[in-house]
C-alpha cells in the first residue's frame, strides 16, 4: 500500500505564470536554439516553420492537454495517474517507461548542458577551446557535469513553488532577454540580410513526406510531450486555472524560442561566410569560430553559451522532477533527500555518457540500432524511441481506455466554453477527442516507423532531404553525441 506524501511535500503551483514559465521551461531546452534553425534551414526554410506550426497546434497540442488532464485528474506522477484513473490496466507500464525516459535522458542531457557551461567560460576568459578535445577530456567533462546536475538537484529539492516555480520565473524572463540581446548583434551584422533571406526564403520544393514526419516528431519532442513531464506539472495545477489557454501559452512560448533561434544563429553564420548546412555541430564548432571574428566576439559568444545553459536548466528540473515526484507521491520519502539520491544516481550513470566521445575506447565504440557510442545509442533508445512510444500509448489510454469523457470534463474545469458548441453541435471538445481517439495515434504512428528507419528514402542512393546541406561547402565531421536528435530538440 502506497503511503502519499504531506501536501506540503508534494506542493502546487503558486500562480498561473508559475506553471506557465514552469511549462515553458520544461519545453525549451537546447534542440529549441540551435536544432531547430538548421533543420528548418535544411528542409525549406519559410515553409519547414509553417509546416513546423501546425504539427504544433494541431497534434502537439491535443497531447499536451492530454497529459495535463490526466495530471490534474489524477494529482499523482506518471505511474499514479494511470494506477488512479483506470485501476489494473497494464497502461501503468506507461507510466513507468515515462519516469525511466526523464531519468535516463537525465543522464546524458547534463553532459551536454555541461559542455555549454564550459563553452561560456572559455568566451567570457577568451580561452581557446577546441571541442573534439574538450569532449574527450574526462578532467574536463566530468566536474562540470557534476556541477550542472548539483544545480538541478538544489532546484528541484526546494520545492514546486519555491524551488521550480521560482527559478523558472527567473530563468525564462533571462533567456527570452538574453536571445534579444544575441539577435539585436546578429541582424546588425553586415551581410546578415542573406541569413535572413535563407531562414525566411520558403522552398516549397524540398516539403515531402519525410520532412512532414520530421516536422511532427521536432512539435512533439519539442514540447515535452512523451516524458510525463505534463502530467506531473499537471498534477500541481488548481482547478481553478485553464489547461487549454495555458497549454497555448506554453507552446507558443516554446515555439518562438524555435522561430527567434533562427534570427539569432543565421544572420551571424552568413555574415561571416560559414556553413550553416553544419548540423548539431553549428553549436560549438562553427559559433565558437563566428564569434572570434565578430566584434565584441567574447561578449556574445559568453551571452549566447550562457542562454544555451539557462534552457538546458529550465529542461533538466523538469526531468529530475518526474521521479523526484514519484517517490513523493508513493513512498515516504521526502523532497530533497529523493532529489539527491535521484539526481547522485544520475550523475554516476551518466558518466559512461560523459567518456563516450573519446574518453574511453570502450563506450565511444559501442554500437547498437545503427548508433555508435554509449550517448546517442541512450539518445536513440530513451530520448526517441521512447518518447514516441510513450505518446503513442498516452493517445491510445485517454481515447479509447479512460477514455475521452472524463478527460473532457477535467479540461472543462476552468474552461467552461470547452464543451460549448462553435459550429452547430460541435465543440472544441469534439474535435480535440476526434483528434486523440483517430488522428494522433495515426500519425504518432507513422513518425515511430520513420523513427525505426522503416520508411524509404525518396530515391534510392540518395539520403533524406534532412540530411542533404543547403550549401555548397561541406558540413564539418561531427563527433559522436553531435547527432543528439531527440533530447536536444527538448
Amino acid at each position: 500500500m502506497s503511503i502519499s506524501a504531506s501536501s506540503e511535500d508534494r506542493g502546487q503551483w503558486g500562480s498561473k505564470l508559475g506553471f506557465i514559465m514552469a511549462a515553458a521551461g520544461s519545453a525549451v531546452g537546447l534542440g529549441n536554439i540551435w536544432r531547430f534553425p538548421y533543420v528548418t534551414g535544411e528542409n525549406g526554410g519559410a515553409a519547414f516553420v509553417l509546416v513546423y506550426l501546425a504539427c504544433v497546434f494541431l497534434i502537439g497540442v491535443p497531447l499536451l492537454y492530454v497529459e495535463l488532464a490526466l495530471g490534474r485528474a489524477s494529482g499523482r506522477n506518471p505511474v499514479g495517474a494511470f494506477q488512479k484513473t483506470k485501476p489494473g490496466t497494464p497502461f501503468v507500464f506507461t507510466g513507468v517507461l515515462c519516469l525511466m525516459a526523464c531519468f535516463f535522458v537525465l543522464t546524458y542531457y547534463g553532459v551536454i548542458a555541461g559542455w555549454t557551461i564550459s563553452f561560456a567560460w572559455s568566451e567570457a576568459t577568451q580561452s581557446s577551446l577546441v571541442f573534439e578535445d574538450y569532449i574527450a577530456n574526462p578532467a574536463s567533462v566530468l566536474p562540470v557535469f557534476a556541477a550542472f546536475i548539483a544545480l538541478t538537484i538544489w532546484i528541484v529539492s526546494a520545492g514546486v513553488e519555491k524551488g521550480i516555480e521560482k527559478w523558472s520565473k527567473i530563468l525564462m524572463p533571462l533567456l527570452f532577454v538574453l536571445m534579444l540581446v544575441i539577435i539585436g548583434r546578429s541582424l546588425t551584422l553586415e551581410g546578415a540580410s542573406k541569413g535572413i533571406s535563407y531562414y525566411l526564403n520558403p522552398d516549397f520544393s524540398k516539403i515531402d513526406g519525410k520532412v512532414v514526419l520530421m516536422a511532427l516528431g521536432q512539435a512533439f519532442f519539442s514540447l515535452s510531450v512523451g516524458w510525463g513531464l505534463m502530467i506531473t506539472y499537471g498534477s500541481y495545477m488548481p482547478k481553478s486555472q485553464n489547461i487549454v489557454t495555458n497549454g497555448l501559452w506554453v507552446a507558443s512560448a516554446d515555439t518562438l524560442v524555435a522561430i527567434l533561434a533562427g534570427f539569432m544563429v543565421f544572420p551571424a553564420v552568413f555574415a561571416f561566410g560559414m556553413d550553416p548546412g553544419a548540423g548539431p555541430g553549428l553549436t560549438f564548432v562553427t559559433l565558437p569560430k563566428v564569434f572570434a571574428q565578430m566584434p565584441a566576439g567574447a561578449l556574445f559568444g559568453t551571452i549566447f553559451f550562457c542562454l544555451l545553459s539557462v534552457a538546458a536548466v529550465t529542461s533538466s528540473i523538469s526531468m529530475l522532477e518526474v521521479p523526484v515526484s514519484y517517490f513523493v507521491d508513493d513512498k515516504p520519502s521526502a523532497r530533497r533527500k529523493s532529489a539527491i539520491i535521484v539526481g547522485i544516481a544520475a550523475f554516476l550513470i551518466g558518466i559512461p555518457s560523459a567518456l563516450a566521445n573519446g574518453g574511453s575506447e570502450f563506450f565511444s565504440n559501442m554500437e547498437l540500432m545503427g548508433k555508435k557510442g554509449f550517448l546517442d545509442i541512450m539518445d536513440q533508445v530513451f530520448g526517441t524511441l521512447c518518447l514516441i512510444v510513450i505518446s503513442l500509448a498516452l493517445s491510445i489510454y485517454v481515447g479509447w481506455v479512460w477514455k475521452t469523457d472524463p478527460a473532457v470534463k477535467e479540461i472543462e474545469e476552468g474552461c467552461p466554453w470547452f464543451t460549448k458548441p462553435l459550429v452547430g453541435s460541435v465543440s472544441p471538445a469534439c474535435v480535440w477527442a476526434f483528434f486523440i481517439k483517430f488522428i494522433c495515434p495515426i500519425v504518432i504512428g507513422l513518425v515511430l516507423v520513420n523513427a525505426l528507419g522503416l520508411l524509404p528514402d525518396k530515391k534510392e542512393g540518395t539520403t533524406p532531404s534532412s540530411s542533404e546541406p543547403n550549401t555548397e561547402q561541406a558540413a564539418p565531421k561531427q563527433t559522436p553525441a553531435e547527432d543528439n536528435s531527440s533530447s536536444e530538440s527538448q
